[in-house]
């Protein structure tokens, strides 16, 4: 079980937490982009074996938006900050 480290709340539970996925940058202009390159910017990911950047939000907690960094390879959580700060 993951343990991470609420800016807020101190360090809690993975059942605390809903992932919502890696924060990725949106495109420029999602608008201009057809189905096919729009479900490409959604669903598919690089998948890198290195730390990756990603949302999680602190539903059954303080109900902050957090930036996690985790290691995919280990599942260890490199760092946590509060959503809009640099993780």
């Amino acid at each position: 079980m993951l343990q991470i480290p609420c800016p807020y709340c101190g360090l809690r539970s993975e059942h605390e937490f809903i992932c919502t996925g890696e924060a990725g940058a949106r495109p420029a202009r999602p608008d201009a982009l057809d189905d096919a390159a729009w479900a490409d910017h959604l669903y598919h990911r690089d998948n890198p074996d290195v730390p990756v950047l990603e949302h999680w939000w602190h539903v059954h907690g303080c109900r902050a938006w957090l930036w996690v960094r985790r290691d995919p390879h280990t599942q260890e959580i490199v760092q946590a900050s509060a959503g809009g700060q640099d993780a």
